[in-house]
């Protein structure tokens, strides 16, 4: 009889997680607290650098689920240490016992109305990345058809002490210059600007895409940060940055603003932390035992990560790390107890 692992959180991570452990023989126990499993992958419409559709990565993980034992729409009521096991009791009345855990619990975007500057859930044609990415999604949004300038806002939430993280998102500034060549395939006559800090296009092919932007569908890249926002009788939004390259101020007439929120623990991160007993960071994400060589492991024993559980990832490193920690989870198991 193979051997039960819970795995909590039913994005990209711990879909492909327990795909991999369930070819390693175990049965994976995969915890979902949304409706739906795969997280903000579910949500998104196509992917950086390349544009390819969201749901041609995760629909066949959605296919291949045979073997996994899974619940959406539930919660983890309690974690308890008995012995060399864990105890994880489920909202919807059921338990197991496990000797080893997963924690795949993704991230939170951040609420940008907390960004009261930017007027976000103030005025209605303030939106985040996310938004956009709905709008995508769905082929339409009447409410857009007569824009004609949009500019992208980089680094909400991101890289700010006032918000409380002073850590980079990763794949803001890719997301955003992904978003605004994809609004100009839309509308080819629109003006797009962005306003960042520094680009951090790291990864392979994402300087590609942002030499793209600027020569292929002319988007201007402003260094500075927005300071105001405002709206005018019209619902016209006004724009106030600073372009610290020429060091001036800029006021621009605007009909969208898009906030590229970032990366935030999800809620329930520091609950489960607890019943855990394991480390957080300053971030308020999971503290891995060593970033470098350990990434996938905690100082408790049996339980591991995989994900943005840790900090901010993109979908290959998650994906990457989701068949990481299942082979570490497996050497785990095939050691014996200890008792």
């Amino acid at each position: 009889m193979s051997q039960n692992v819970v795995v909590i959180g039913g994005g990209p991570a711990g879909i492909e997680a327990s795909r991999r452990l369930r070819d390693l023989g175990y049965t994976p126990i995969l915890v979902e607290k949304q409706p739906v499993l795969g997280g903000h992958l579910a949500r998104w419409d196509r992917l950086f650098p390349d544009g390819v559709e969201a749901r041609t990565v995760l629909g066949p993980m959605l296919q291949d689920l045979d073997g996994i034992k899974y619940f959406t729409d539930t919660e983890i009521s309690s974690i308890n240490r008995l012995k060399d096991t864990w105890v994880v009791m489920l909202s919807n009345g059921l338990s197991a016992q496990v000797r080893a855990i997963l924690l795949t619990t993704g991230f939170d975007l951040f609420k940008a109305e907390k960004k009261e500057e930017y007027g976000y859930g103030i005025y209605e044609r303030v939106i985040t990345n996310a938004d956009l990415e709905d709008w995508f999604k769905a082929g339409a949004a009447p409410q857009f058809d007569h824009v004609h300038t949009i500019g992208f806002v980089h680094c909400v939430g991101s890289r700010d002490e006032k918000a409380g993280n002073r850590q980079c998102s990763k794949v803001c500034c890719v997301t955003a210059v992904k978003q605004a060549c994809e609004f100009k395939e839309k509308y080819p006559d629109v003006t797009v600007y962005c306003f960042y800090m520094d680009l951090r296009m790291f990864g392979r092919k994402f300087e590609d895409l942002y030499l793209k932007a600027q020569k292929d569908y002319g988007i201007r890249f402003v260094r500075g940060r927005v300071s105001e926002v405002s709206e005018d009788l019209d619902g016209h939004l006004f724009v106030k940055a600073e372009d610290t390259l020429f060091g001036k101020p800029m006021k621009i007439k605007m009909d969208l603003l898009v906030l590229m929120a970032g990366m935030a623990p999800a809620a329930g991160t520091s609950d489960l932390a607890r019943m855990t007993n394991i480390s957080v960071g300053d971030d308020g994400f999971f503290v891995p035992s060593s970033i470098v060589d350990a990434p996938c492991s905690s100082s408790r024993e049996g339980i591991f990560f995989a994900g943005t559980a840790t900090g901010p990832k993109t979908i290959p490193e998650t994906l990457s790390e989701a068949a990481a920690a299942a082979m570490a989870i497996d050497r785990y198991l095939k050691t014996p107890a200890k008792r």
